[in-house]
């Protein structure tokens, strides 16, 4: 079974851009932080212009920068911005209906599946885009500990 990091590279990239403080950041910059090709992170940044979190523009002065301040971006909305796939998913062959078990199981596991999906955009609106950045700067150690000064990074 594969995961997607979408949304972990979308937290990455929105902190850059919240560290960077309303300079626009282009795609190739915001790539380097990530370390992943700037196609991949166009990607990410149409999603989650779609969903207001971002203003990008092209030509002289392109780049992206946040649509607002990152007091008021809750890792739900970029979780629903970036992730299409379900987090839980029933396997995709229909298990034998003649089985006591399997004649119900679908029914129950998606009502499991969906409480639980609910439960973590719940969790995630607890936190903002503020308070990831907030820990990156507290944790300024991170650098340190590697002994190496990023010299270009952002």
């Amino acid at each position: 079974m594969r995961t997607s990091c979408r949304f972990g590279m979308a937290v990455h990239v929105l902190a850059v851009l919240a560290y960077k403080d309303g300079d626009r950041v282009t795609s190739a910059g915001l790539a380097h932080s990530v370390n992943t090709n700037p196609v991949i992170v166009r990607r990410l940044l149409l999603a989650l212009k779609r969903a207001k979190l971002v203003d990008t523009s092209k030509g002289a002065g392109a780049g992206s920068r946040l649509n607002c301040s990152p007091n008021h971006i809750n890792l739900g909305a970029v979780y629903r911005a970036v992730e299409a796939a379900e987090p839980f998913a029933t396997p995709s062959r229909r298990p034998n209906a003649a089985c006591p078990v399997g004649h119900c199981i679908r029914q129950t596991l998606e009502r499991i599946f969906a409480s639980a999906r609910a439960a973590l955009e719940l969790d995630l609106e607890k936190t903002t885009l503020g308070d990831v950045l907030r820990a990156v700067k507290a944790s300024g150690a991170c650098s340190r500990k590697n002994g190496q000064k990023n010299k270009r990074a952002v």
